[in-house]
């Protein structure tokens, strides 16, 4: 049984500057970049610019107060709720708004330009991201991840540059690391979606505690440590799975809506043409060629007598 603990306040409203500091830069870099680097060449939409900005605001939900305070301290569920907005919402907004000219810039070094489009392949991503969720998921790194804030940061860091490598076949804004395409894309995601149950199955379905640093932190709302868990397990499967398949009904409606338009097309060039009225086979007809080749020819051959059968 666990020991009781006592219940808790909510955290205090708390900024740490090592932890937002980089967030903040990384807007600031962005805006600075998408501003004084544009060009008739290297344009960025406003909605790039949402999109992007959206990004950078998730991560600083992700790791600000109350969320990186209540992961740290309080509650695995929200511990996972942070990773779920690190690695699922914040890197498809900062792919759909950084511009293909700024992501070269970024990736301008030869060798990290090449590394990205090795590492970016849809298998070496698939086992990257996966590999490093079976690793933070291991009970010796998540409790050190929750002693130590330097190690905290690095997991943090990890979660997103590995996501943003995840994401990459399905959102990438160079055409030199080109996208899957929709059926692809659906396949890719599905499969991203299988290994994650893994963990979260243990931490739904489990009847006593996994990480055991959560076993006597200050309990909020009254719930207990194994709730907590499983809320966590819950939060992963569920929430994670709806992002994914909700990306994943997106291209499916996308694939659906190329095909109708390429039909469409093909009709208007007459690639595909409909027959005419003149060349329809009608029920009449038939009835009219039977009537002109009149009944069956009688055969000659007179049928068998009963002696000869």
């Amino acid at each position: 049984m666990l020991a009781a603990v006592a219940h808790a306040r909510f955290p205090a409203f708390e900024v740490e500057p090592a932890v937002v500091g980089p967030v903040v830069l990384l807007e600031v870099l962005y805006l600075v970049a998408v501003h004084r680097l544009k060009n008739d060449e290297r344009r960025t939409t406003r909605a790039q610019q949402v999109l992007g900005s959206s990004g950078v605001l998730t991560l600083l939900v992700a790791v600000d107060w109350p969320m990186d305070q209540l992961s740290d301290h309080y509650l695995f569920s929200a511990h996972m709720l942070q990773h779920t907005l690190i690695s699922l919402v914040a890197p498809p907004l900062l792919l759909l708004g950084t511009p293909a000219w700024l992501a070269r810039w970024v990736l301008s070094p030869r060798w990290l330009f090449a590394t990205a489009r090795q590492v970016c392949r849809p298998f070496f991503a698939l086992v990257i991201f996966n590999a490093f969720i079976v690793f933070t998921h291991w009970t010796t790194v998540m409790n050190a991840t929750l002693r130590s804030e330097s190690i905290h940061f690095v997991d943090h860091v990890g979660w997103l540059l590995t996501a943003l490598i995840m994401w990459m076949p399905v959102l990438s804004p160079l055409p030199e690391i080109p996208r899957l395409g929709p059926p692809a894309t659906m396949l890719y995601l599905f499969l991203q979606s299988v290994v994650p149950t893994v963990p979260a199955s243990f931490l739904t379905f489990g009847d006593h505690l996994i990480y055991q640093s959560y076993a006597h932190v200050p309990r909020l709302w009254g719930m207990t440590a194994i709730d907590d868990q499983r809320t966590a397990g819950l939060l992963m499967k569920l929430v994670g799975g709806m992002i994914l398949w909700g990306f994943i009904a997106a291209a499916f409606f996308r694939w659906a809506y190329r095909e109708q338009e390429a039909d469409r097309m093909a009709l208007r060039r007459g690639l595909t043409r409909m027959p005419s009225d003149d060349q329809i086979l009608t029920w009449d007809q038939v009835e009219a060629e039977f009537e002109r080749l009149g009944p069956p020819p009688r055969s000659e051959t007179p049928p068998p007598t009963p002696s000869e059968t």
